[in-house]
């Protein structure tokens, strides 16, 4: 696959801003949670951006923690996927987020693995590892254990790299229980990939009840 360092016909990035109530993904016709967000929704739009970065010799790669390979999953889902599916790394424990795609394990140890710095590092060094022109990552907490007055069950990071271009990192708060915050999850992380692509009808906000929002920073280049 060709991975020129901007693609043709594209968008710059949106910021990444939430939304002002519950609800996720307002660009895809998405309703909150509660109104039963469901696989089928994550798999339509994985499929759209597929085909959308494949319509441009563009592959994705996805490195999930808190979503245990649910987007690789959805993004696989359609016949044809190889087209835009470059790999997928589930790296659950900080062990597989080090040995897997690089993250430093004293970034791991300074941040925590729910953090924007292991975020960032996840996405890049998925980028780094694949022949992907598009990275994107998440680690979070699912519940409905593991939550701190921190970072309490819902808080989940999103990375998104792109081939010469530089990363983005975000971080929302998703209320639900265990499967609701990881179907939200994985939407979000594919509405952010699709803005970061800069695709004409990628939703400009991506967030969730609550949501804090770390500016969807920019980073170095990813290469």
């Amino acid at each position: 696959m060709n991975h020129p360092d901007h693609p043709h016909d594209r968008a710059e990035p949106a910021p990444l801003e939430p939304l002002a109530g519950p609800e996720i993904g307002r660009g895809h016709g998405m309703r909150p949670h509660q109104e039963g967000l469901d696989h089928g929704a994550v798999v339509a739009l994985a499929t759209r951006l597929g085909r959308a970065l494949a319509a441009d010799g563009h592959a994705i790669a996805t490195v999930e923690s808190c979503t245990g390979g649910l987007i690789a999953c959805a993004l696989t889902e359609t016949p044809g996927s190889s087209l835009w599916f470059d790999r997928g790394f589930v790296t659950y424990s900080n062990e597989a987020k080090t040995e897997l795609v690089g993250v430093p394990a004293a970034t791991i140890a300074e941040h925590g693995a729910v953090s924007e710095p292991v975020a960032r590092a996840m996405a890049e060094g998925a980028l780094a590892r694949s022949a992907a022109w598009l990275a994107l990552s998440v680690t979070g907490v699912a519940g409905p254990g593991g939550g701190s007055p921190a970072k309490p069950v819902g808080t989940v990071c999103f990375g998104w790299a792109v081939r010469g271009g530089a990363s983005r990192v975000l971080t929302l708060r998703l209320p639900g229980d265990r499967a609701q915050v990881r179907r939200a999850a994985a939407l979000a992380a594919l509405q952010g990939a699709a803005s970061t692509a800069g695709l004409p009808w990628a939703a400009v906000d991506v967030g969730g009840e609550g949501a804090r929002v770390a500016g969807a920073t920019q980073g170095k280049g990813a290469g």
